[in-house]
C-alpha cells in the first residue's frame, strides 16, 4: 500500500474477507444449515469452509466451539476442509453451536452457525415396566387383559415407533396387542394352578426400523414376564396314603378307634380345612374334624366280616358352606381272637369227667370203646387248631387224633398191655387236656423296656395297641423294641423281645432350597440342583427330575433324572451354535424343574432355574468359574501346592546327594587376582586322566605383583577386604607341612597363594584304589615337593 496524505488522498482500500453462502445443500460455504446424521463415520470429511478476500489476498480458515463444549470437528486453514473427530449421538445432542472464521492476515470475521444432527435408526427399543413378575387367579376368564406392556425408542419417525410380538405365540396361551401392548389370555384358554403354577412369556418389541450407515435396519428387544397363577377353590380334596385298612377285634368295644383318614384340599396354594363323614352306616362312626372311625355296637352284632365303608372329604369354605368333596373306600374286617378253649363234649352236653370200667391186660390197640368223647374250639381259623396229649401213669393208653382243627371224636386205645395189671393198678386216671387251654392254658400278658412307652397290651388276649395319645412317625423314628412277658396261673413265665418297624407313609414332598434357583452355565460343564425329600424310606424319599418348560421354548438342556445335573444337549459345542438357535447375544433360559418322589401317591414340586451360559476361555476357565462345586477348586489348588513341594524335596534330595558323592570341598571366600601374565607350571600324571580333584593340581607363577585381593563370600565370617602376603598353603594330600616361607625382599620373585576356607562333604567309601594308582600318586607329591625345595634353595 502506498503511502498518502492525512486525507488519505491516494490510498488503496482494504476491504474484509467474507464467506460465500450457497445454501443448506451445499457441501461448501458457510455452514448455513447445515446437517449431518449421527450415524456419520468418525475420521469424515462433512464440509469445506469457503470464502474469499476482495483484495485477493490468501484467507486462512478458523473453527471454535463455546468453552467446555464438546469439539466434535476441526478444520484445515488453508482449505478449509471440516474432518468430524468425535462420535455423534443424536439421542443426547440433536444440534451443535459452531464458530467459524475467515481472515486474511489484517481483518478476521467471525460468524456463529449450528450443525443439526440428523437420527439414524441406533437405538433399540427399551421396556419400561419389565422384566416383571405378575399374578394371576386361576378362574381369570379367558380373553381377559392381565398386563400392559410399554417400550419407549428414543429414535424418530419409524425407527421410534414400536410394535410388539410374543416370541412362540402358537404355543403360548396368552396373545398381545402389537400396538398398544396389552396382554390378554387367549379365548378359549384357561389358567391352572394345577398343571401349570408359573408361566414364562418372552415378549419382542421391534421397531419399524430406519437408515443406519447407508442401510436399512429394524432393531428389537426382548423381555420376560413371569406370570404365577394363584390358585382358586376348584379342585375337590383328595386322600392321603390310601387304599386303607382297619380292623375289628370280636373283644373290641364301641367306642374303639378302628382307622384315621387323612385328606387335603387339592387346591393347595390356597386350601380350605376338611370335613369328614360317612356317606351310609349305623356300625362305625367317623370325627368330621380328625377323620378317626370309630365302632359304634359291640362286635357280636356285626353280620359280615366285611365292611366296606365310603369315606367322604369336603372342602368347608369360609362361611361355614360345604363345597367339593372326594371318596374314598375303608375296608375294615372282623379277625376272630384265639379267646375260647376246647371244650369236651359227652353224650348229655359239655363234661369234664369220663369213667369206665375194663379188664386187665387188654390186647394192644384195643379201643376203649364205652367212651363216648367228642372236643370242639369255637375260634375260627388257626385259632381253633388244637393238640390233645393223655396225662397220667406210665405210657398205658394214648389219645387219637392228636390234632384237631374246630371239632374231633377223641378215642383212646390200649398201648401196652402188660402194664394195665390189676394186682398194681385198682384205678388209672388220665387227662385228655390241650395246653393251651384250661388252668395250664390261662396265660397273663405284659410288656415293659424303654420302647414300651407307647404301646399297650392286653393282657388276656396279647394284642399290642399304640397308646392313644401316641403319634408315630417314620421321620422322627423308625424302629422300637421291648419284652412282651407271658405268665400263667402258677406264675411261671417266658420272655420274648418284640421289635416294631413304623412304616413310612408318603406324607412329605419334595422340596428345593428356594423355588427359584440361579445357575451359570459354562459350556461343557453341568450345574446341579438338588432337592431334599423328608420321607424316611424308598421310595418315597427317592427323588425323579424333569425339565417341564424351557423359556425360549427351544430347550438345548438334558436333566439327569436321578443327580439333578443339568447340562446342554450333545450337539452345543459353543457360544456361536447357541446365538444361531437363540438369535439374540445374551444367553440366559428360564427352566421350570419338577422334583417328583417315588412313593404312592407320588408328590411333586417345581422351582424356576434361571441359567445363564457362558464360556469359560480353556479348560482351567471352565474348570474355576464353576461357583456350583467350590469343593473341586480347593481340592485342584492342595494338588498343585502338594505337587510343588514334593518336586521340591525331589529337586533338594538330588543336589545333596550329589554333593555327598562328589566329595568336593566347596570354598568360602572368592578370589580375585590382579591381571598379570604368568607363567603357569602344570603338573599331570601322564599315565592317568584327569578326572578327580585329588588327580589334579596346578601351580601359577606371579612376576612381581604380591599382593592377593581376598573377598569375602562367606558373609558369616564377617572378614572385610584384606591385602595378604603370600602363605603357601600345603600341597594337595601332601605327607607333611612344606617348610615356612622366607622372608619377603623387594625385586624378589615370589609365589601368591590365597586363603580358602572350605567345608568338605563327606565321600561314601569306595574300594580303594590299586596298589600301583596309590604309588604314583605318591611319587607324584615327593616330585612336587623336592621342586618347591630348590626353588626356595635358589632364593639368595
Amino acid at each position: 500500500m502506498k503511502p498518502t496524505g492525512p486525507r488519505g488522498v491516494g490510498t488503496q482500500a482494504d476491504f474484509a474477507p467474507y464467506f460465500y453462502d450457497n445454501g443448506p445443500y451445499s457441501n461448501n460455504g458457510n455452514l448455513a444449515l447445515f446437517s449431518l446424521s449421527e450415524d456419520m463415520p468418525v475420521g469424515t470429511q462433512i464440509y469445506c469452509l469457503n470464502g474469499t478476500d476482495p483484495e485477493g489476498h490468501e484467507v486462512r480458515y478458523g473453527l471454535s466451539f463455546d468453552p467446555g463444549s464438546k469439539e466434535y470437528f476441526r478444520v484445515d486453514p488453508r482449505s478449509g476442509n471440516i474432518t468430524l473427530v468425535e462420535k455423534l449421538d443424536r439421542e443426547k445432542q440433536d444440534s451443535i453451536d459452531v464458530i467459524i472464521s475467515i481472515t486474511d492476515g489484517r481483518s478476521k470475521v467471525m460468524e456463529r452457525v449450528t450443525i443439526f444432527v440428523m437420527d439414524a435408526n441406533d437405538e433399540k427399543p427399551d421396556f419400561q415396566n419389565m422384566p416383571a413378575i405378575i399374578d394371576v387367579l386361576e378362574t381369570t376368564e379367558s380373553g381377559s387383559s392381565i398386563f400392559k406392556v410399554e417400550a419407549v425408542d428414543k429414535d424418530t419417525g419409524s425407527g421410534g415407533s414400536v410394535t410388539y410380538y410374543l416370541q412362540s405365540p402358537q404355543s403360548s396361551m396368552f396373545a398381545i396387542d402389537r400396538h398398544s401392548g396389552v396382554l390378554r389370555i387367549k379365548f378359549g384358554e384357561m389358567l391352572d394352578y394345577e398343571k401349570t403354577k408359573t408361566h414364562f412369556v418372552t415378549i419382542i418389541a421391534k421397531d419399524g426400523g430406519g437408515n443406519f450407515n447407508g442401510k436399512e435396519q429394524f432393531l428389537s428387544s426382548f423381555a420376560t414376564l413371569t406370570i404365577n397363577v394363584i390358585d382358586a377353590q376348584d379342585t375337590p380334596p383328595s386322600f392321603i396314603g390310601t387304599p386303607y385298612f382297619g380292623y375289628v377285634y370280636e373283644i373290641s368295644t364301641p367306642g374303639s378307634e378302628i382307622f384315621t383318614v387323612s385328606a387335603e384340599d387339592g387346591d393347595v396354594g390356597n386350601p380350605n380345612p376338611i370335613r369328614y363323614s360317612l356317606d351310609e352306616d349305623a356300625v362305625f362312626g367317623i370325627n368330621t374334624t380328625t377323620g378317626c372311625i370309630t365302632l359304634l355296637i359291640p362286635p357280636n352284632y356285626l353280620k359280615r366280616e366285611v365292611f366296606n365303608v365310603k369315606v367322604r372329604a369336603s372342602e368347608v369354605s369360609p362361611e361355614g358352606r360345604l363345597m367339593d368333596y372326594g371318596v374314598t373306600t375303608v375296608v375294615i374286617r372282623v379277625m376272630d381272637l384265639n379267646n375260647n378253649p376246647p371244650t369236651f363234649y359227652g353224650e348229655n352236653g359239655p363234661q369234664n369227667m369220663f369213667e369206665l370200667t375194663m379188664y386187665e391186660h387188654p390186647p394192644e390197640g384195643e379201643i376203649l370203646r364205652g367212651l363216648k368223647v367228642t372236643v370242639n374250639d369255637s375260634d375260627q381259623g388257626a385259632n381253633a387248631k388244637f393238640n390233645l396229649k393223655l396225662i397220667g401213669p406210665g405210657r398205658m393208653l394214648r389219645v387219637v387224633p392228636q390234632t384237631v382243627l374246630n371239632e374231633a371224636q377223641v378215642t383212646i386205645l390200649v398201648e401196652d398191655s402188660a402194664a394195665m395189671d390189676y394186682e398194681k393198678h385198682h384205678f388209672l386216671t388220665y387227662k385228655a387236656v390241650d395246653p393251651d387251654s384250661g388252668p395250664w392254658g390261662e396265660v397273663k400278658y405284659s410288656i415293659y423296656g424303654s420302647g414300651a412307652d407307647l404301646f399297650l397290651i392286653q393282657p388276656a388276649s396279647g394284642i399290642i395297641y399304640t397308646q392313644p395319645w401316641a403319634s408315630l412317625d417314620a421321620e422322627v423314628k423308625s424302629k422300637y423294641n421291648f419284652y412282651v412277658k407271658a405268665e400263667d396261673a402258677e406264675g411261671k413265665y417266658n420272655l420274648a423281645e418284640v421289635f416294631v418297624t413304623v412304616l413310612d407313609l408318603n406324607d412329605h414332598p419334595p422340596a428345593f432350597n428356594n423355588n427359584f434357583l440361579q445357575k451359570t452355565m459354562v459350556i461343557g460343564a453341568p450345574v446341579k440342583i438338588e432337592a431334599v425329600d423328608d420321607d424316611a424310606e424308598i421310595p418315597n424319599n427317592v427323588i425323579e427330575y424333569a425339565i417341564m418348560k424351557a423359556e425360549p421354548d427351544n430347550n438345548i438342556f438334558d436333566i439327569d433324572t436321578d443327580t439333578g445335573e443339568i447340562k446342554l444337549k450333545s450337539y452345543i459345542k459353543s457360544m456361536a451354535i447357541i446365538q444361531n438357535i437363540t438369535k439374540k447375544r445374551d444367553c440366559s433360559w428360564s427352566l421350570v424343574v419338577q422334583a417328583r418322589d417315588r412313593g404312592q401317591p407320588s408328590f411333586s414340586t417345581t422351582a424356576v432355574v434361571k441359567i445363564d451360559i457362558t464360556e469359560a476361555g480353556g479348560p482351567l476357565g471352565s474348570f474355576l468359574i464353576n461357583r456350583n462345586n467350590p469343593m473341586q477348586i480347593i481340592g485342584m489348588l492342595v494338588g498343585l501346592i502338594s505337587l510343588m513341594v514334593i518336586v521340591t524335596i525331589i529337586i533338594s534330595t538330588a543336589t545333596f546327594m550329589r554333593n555327598k558323592r562328589s566329595n568336593r570341598i566347596l570354598p568360602n571366600r572368592r578370589v580375585r587376582r590382579r591381571p598379570r601374565s604368568q607363567n603357569l607350571w602344570s603338573f599331570r600324571n601322564p599315565f592317568r586322566k584327569s578326572e578327580t580333584q585329588r588327580e589334579k593340581f596346578r601351580i601359577k607363577e606371579d612376576e612381581m605383583e604380591p599382593e592377593v585381593i581376598v573377598e569375602n563370600v562367606n558373609y558369616n565370617n564377617n572378614i572385610s577386604n584384606v591385602v595378604r602376603h603370600w602363605c603357601p598353603p600345603p600341597p594337595p594330600c601332601a605327607p607333611s607341612l612344606p617348610p615356612p616361607p622366607p622372608s619377603y625382599f623387594h625385586g624378589e620373585r615370589h609365589w601368591t597363594v590365597p586363603t580358602v576356607s572350605a567345608a568338605v562333604a563327606p565321600k561314601p567309601r569306595k574300594k580303594p584304589l590299586l596298589e600301583r594308582q596309590d604309588t604314583m600318586n605318591k611319587a607324584l607329591v615327593s616330585e612336587l615337593k623336592m621342586r618347591l625345595e630348590r626353588r626356595r634353595m635358589m632364593v639368595p
